[in-house]
């Protein structure tokens, strides 16, 4: 069995192993990350050696920090690490490189028909019939975006909603609210098969799927990682939120999505959302731009350029090619926005 890790901010990790009797055996761990001393990665290979196949990757992760050297130094290397590159092994967990990946990026399209998009995409990729999709949205008017478990009267104020104009709509995934302006917000989406998450656990997932992205930003001059469990921070603030959703159909697929704020109206961020004005009610607006603090300021490029540099870096890892979405696609996207997503029902089903 082989499987493969690459640390978030860190470097590859890849074991070959098999199992007998319910133990690893014959265990092989290697990659491209520095190691001192010499013998560390022999201790690293004994200390899983015989290991129960059902420990998890922290229980593996303890087994080889007993077993090393007291001098050890690791550099994009952790133990847990390695115990999360076993259980994918042992889990016959798939690689961004083993799937030709479809870029989809279209017109603006109106917040409900979005949160549509992403459930219709995903249960295709669980079915088979869509390749793995790294969606990159355009929005069609400003929005909040509540999670599928928060409450709308304590998340929203209507009567703001209205003022400024902001379709409130709710999507599949969990997680908080965000504040959408088309100009000043990035947002994507990966429509994953499950297999390509196999081994890793809900919250490193997260980190996992958003390895690349830690790329482009770093390329782009903006040293970021992720603050467990879903947010993407910088030194500045925060600058990324993401929410995932699970789909069980089929093959199993998994929808990760992701808001960046490129620039930010503050003082009407906290005008619309009830819990972002209690956060920051005896701080004031200057907190609410410290607290989110935009890419915009940050890179000193165009929205359109931040953009294209991230999708160049997908592509540039794993390989990418345009696609749009299919006539039969977008027809049951637009079905499923006017019955579910655009329904009061459904915006408000946490009332």
């Amino acid at each position: 069995m082989h499987g493969e890790y690459k640390v978030p901010g860190g470097k590859l990790v890849v074991v070959d192993l098999d199992t007998e009797d319910g133990v690893l055996r014959h265990v092989r761990v290697a990659g491209d990350f520095f190691l001192e001393p010499d013998e560390a990665i022999l201790a690293i290979d004994r200390a899983l050696e015989g290991a129960p196949a059902d420990t998890d990757a922290l229980g593996l992760a303890a087994r080889i920090d007993a077993a090393l050297p007291p001098d050890t130094r690791m550099f994009g290397l952790t133990t847990e690490g390695v115990g999360i590159a076993v259980r994918r092994a042992l889990a016959h967990a798939t690689d961004w490189t083993d799937y030709d990946w479809q870029l989809v990026h279209e017109p603006p399209q109106s917040p409900a028909l979005h949160m549509a998009l992403d459930e219709v995409l995903t249960s295709e990729v669980a079915a088979g019939r869509r390749p793995p999709t790294l969606r990159v949205w355009e929005w069609g008017a400003p929005a909040v975006v509540i999670g599928s478990f928060q409450s709308l009267r304590n998340e929203v104020d209507p009567e703001a909603a209205e003022r400024h104009r902001i379709q409130v709509v709710r999507r599949i995934s969990g997680g908080g609210a965000m504040f959408i302006e088309p100009g000043n917000t990035i947002t994507y989406s990966l429509s994953v098969p499950d297999a390509l998450v196999q081994g890793l656990s809900f919250a490193d997932s997260y980190a996992y799927l958003d390895d690349w992205v830690l790329g482009a930003l770093g390329d782009m001059g903006v040293r970021a990682w992720y603050q467990p469990l879903n947010d993407i921070a910088t030194d500045a603030g925060k600058i990324a939120g993401a929410a995932q959703k699970r789909i069980v159909t089929g093959r199993g697929a998994v929808l990760h999505h992701v808001t960046m704020a490129y620039d930010i109206d503050a003082d009407k961020m906290t005008e619309v959302l009830r819990i972002g004005r209690e956060k920051l009610s005896d701080k004031g607006t200057k907190s609410a731009r410290k607290r989110v603090d935009p890419l915009r300021r940050q890179t000193g490029l165009p929205r359109e350029a931040v953009i294209e540099r991230m999708i160049a870096s997908f592509r540039g890892r794993y390989g990418l090619s345009d696609g749009h979405v299919t006539e039969d696609e977008l027809t049951r996207a637009k079905e499923l926005a006017e019955s579910k997503f655009g329904t009061p029902e459904w915006t408000a089903r946490v009332p």
